[in-house]
């Protein structure tokens, strides 16, 4: 697909509507409130495989929403003793976390990494191991519309306090400087890394979320029809008259509104031919951020974005800034 969307002009200065719900801290505060009073009951237990010789790996599993288990791995440089940098990684969409040695490439430029496991997922590109405890109403196949019918049980308000939850494990873990914390991610993770900075605050030092989706539903959902924002739209079709309903649960969970709450620096990417996070709902969300921060774009590519030019503009970031 040619450039669809906006122009690079009009994208720099691109700003959404505003549809951020007046109780819109208020919700998230008493999410985390409830969340928090679960201890994280952190359990990290070492993969003991000798593949793994030049980092050590741990299987972790600790409480995110609802006290619910949440699995993950924690990466470190084999034999670390000490605090380092960290990332908090977070894992696109339909993906579980896989395996260790898929995430070492921070480890190797001298960060510790941990991957949350989005619960539920892991079915299609890479296997997860988290259940979704939760009942939910008719929705459309998919993530996207599950517990729609309400704020209060949408899928992603126990991803995102999952999320919340796994940057305050990384900030109680002996081996992580606490005070130099980013979270990462691409397409579904970029969401999840918007979320966990704008609701972790100040305990989160550099985000940096690539070509990411779950921003800007309103715009998305008109403009193209790719999963798996076409999700809410196969929903819509059937439920004839339940937009303003869906989207105003939707606004809860928009990086748009998540964003203006980021304290964090910022490294976005954005590809201008992406048809499935678009331009412009990149930009809605990048262009609330009040830090400090900067965008890659990549003008010919769809959503791989900079691929491994990114990976490695992220990690030299990160090693200027955290």
């Amino acid at each position: 697909m040619a450039h669809f969307d906006l122009s690079p002009d009009k994208l720099r200065t691109y700003r959404a509507p505003r549809h951020e719900p007046a109780d819109f801290d208020r919700f998230w505060k008493q999410t985390l409130a409830d969340a928090r009073k679960h201890d994280l009951d952190a359990s990290l237990v070492r993969v003991d495989e000798p593949i793994y010789e030049l980092v050590d790996a741990y299987d972790v599993t600790y409480r995110g929403y609802g006290g619910q288990p949440v699995r993950a791995w924690f990466i470190e440089p084999a034999g670390n003793t000490k605090p380092l940098p960290t990332f908090v990684s977070f894992i696109g969409y339909g993906g579980g976390r896989s395996f260790p040695l898929d995430y070492v490439s921070p480890v190797v430029a001298g960060f510790a990494n941990l991957v949350m496991d989005t619960r539920g997922q892991g079915s299609n590109w890479m296997p997860g191991d988290t259940p979704d405890d939760a009942t939910a109403g008719p929705h459309f196949p998919g993530f996207m519309t599950r517990g729609i019918e309400s704020r209060e049980r949408y899928y992603y308000r126990r991803v995102f306090t999952d999320a919340a939850r796994a940057v305050d494990l990384a900030a109680s873990l002996p081996h992580v400087d606490a005070k130099r914390i980013a979270v990462a991610g691409g397409s579904q993770g970029g969401g999840i890394a918007i979320a966990a900075a704008g609701l972790s605050g100040r305990k989160v030092k550099l985000c940096l979320p690539d070509v990411p989706f779950l921003c800007h539903y309103r715009r998305a959902c008109t403009l193209i029809n790719t999963s798996p924002y076409s999700e809410i739209a196969g929903y819509l079709k059937c439920h004839r008259g339940r937009s303003e309903d869906v989207f105003g649960v939707l606004d809860y969970f928009d990086g748009v509104n998540l964003a203006r709450r980021i304290t964090a620096r910022c490294l976005f990417s954005v590809g201008l031919m992406d048809d499935i996070c678009p331009p412009s709902t990149v930009y809605a969300a990048y262009n609330n951020v009040k830090a400090p921060k900067a965008i890659n774009i990549y003008d010919f590519n769809y959503h791989e974005g900079g691929g491994p030019f990114q990976s490695t503009a992220k990690l030299a970031f990160a090693k200027k800034h955290l």
